[in-house]
């Protein structure tokens, strides 16, 4: 079988980790070219990985031919543009979340992914192909649950990389707590759920570090939503979590309920001593998500190979997009949003 060929721009801790597994955990797949501003960083991985075209220019890369894909792990605030760009240089595309910062970006996007209908297009919800995610939903679908009424979500990073969180929440990359890091368990109560949201009441606020409320960001968030159906959620989301990264999804339906990672454990030791019973806890979304990067980029060869769509559409991207910008605009405003679903206006 051919190997897709794939140039990948971002090379940043998560789009170093995508860049190795294309390189060397994805079947079927080449990494023949990688982009970054940061030039040390192209150079490092060209000598490292043997990579035969490098660039530090976006542009310049599209104009490869030898390429089929592009995958983009560049800061947020790029995606849009760049997804646009390599759609209409003929390539397909792989784009990390979120689809863009702002909700008309986002819906020309997926304007322009619609005008493109012959390439496979990817957003980068790696959750949904999480085997503990995946099977929950096979379960809801199979009906154990009975109808899904109610989700709850935590999102909490941990409290020794607050400094580089508030970097990041300086830039104008990062859209803020609910866009940068809620919309994961936005996409998922869609998913679970689906259904889109309907009313959304968002607060939060800086309390270990005060320099958030300065930014109009939060350090810890919290959402409720109300869904077309009636159905319910809350989703909180934080940078200060004690005991590392805490990724928590409890659905209820009319007939059960489903929890998954209630106890974030980096393994199945427990060490009892004179301080109690102790489990070790993951330390960062790398770790909790490893094989879950490696099956989204592996879906996304297979669909270029078997000339099909993914399961994760632009719409998730776009809807996910409108509930998160909704939450932000809550949180900001303090009152209750109006979500506007199911439009291409804004």
């Amino acid at each position: 079988m051919k190997k897709v060929k794939v140039g990948i721009v971002g090379l940043g801790r998560l789009g170093k980790q995508h860049a190795e597994n294309l390189a060397f955990r994805i079947p079927h797949c080449e990494l023949t070219a990688v982009c970054s501003v940061i030039e040390h960083e192209v150079k490092e991985v060209q000598e490292r990985w043997n990579i035969p075209y490098t660039y530090t220019i976006y542009e310049d890369m599209l104009q490869n031919k030898e390429l089929n894909a592009i995958f983009i792990a560049s800061p947020s605030g790029f995606h849009c543009k760049q997804i646009q760009q390599a759609l209409d240089a003929g390539f397909h595309v792989f784009s990390e979340k979120p689809l863009g910062l702002y909700l008309e970006e986002a819906v020309e996007v997926q304007e322009a992914v619609e005008a493109h209908s012959d390439k496979v297009f990817m957003l980068g919800f790696m959750r949904r192909y999480d085997k503990s995610y995946m099977a929950a939903k096979e379960k809801i679908d199979r009906g154990d649950i009975g109808k899904p009424i109610f989700i709850r979500c935590y999102g909490l990073d941990p409290a020794l990389k607050m400094d580089s969180f508030l970097k990041f929440a300086e830039s104008n990359y990062s859209g803020g707590l609910f866009l940068d890091m809620a919309i994961h368990d936005l996409d998922l109560a869609r998913w679970y759920l689906g259904t889109e949201g309907k009313e959304v009441w968002a607060i939060g606020g800086g309390y270990e570090r005060k320099e958030f409320d300065e930014l109009k960001d939060a350090e810890t968030g919290a959402a409720m939503v109300r869904f077309e159906d009636n159905a319910s959620g809350v989703f909180l989301a934080g940078r200060n979590c004690a005991h590392g990264y805490h990724i928590e999804t409890e659905i209820i339906g009319t007939k059960g309920s489903i929890r998954i990672g209630t106890v974030p454990e980096r393994n199945q030791i427990v060490l009892f001593n004179e301080n109690g019973a102790i489990q070790e806890c993951v330390d960062g979304f790398l770790e909790r998500f490893e094989q879950a990067y490696r099956n989204e980029a592996e879906e996304f060869i297979n669909c270029i190979l078997e000339g099909r769509k993914p399961a994760v559409t632009v719409r998730d991207g776009v809807e996910s997009t409108r509930l998160a910008y909704s939450c932000k605009e809550s949180f900001e405003k303090g009152e209750l949003i109006q979500n506007r679903t199911n439009s291409l206006t804004v």
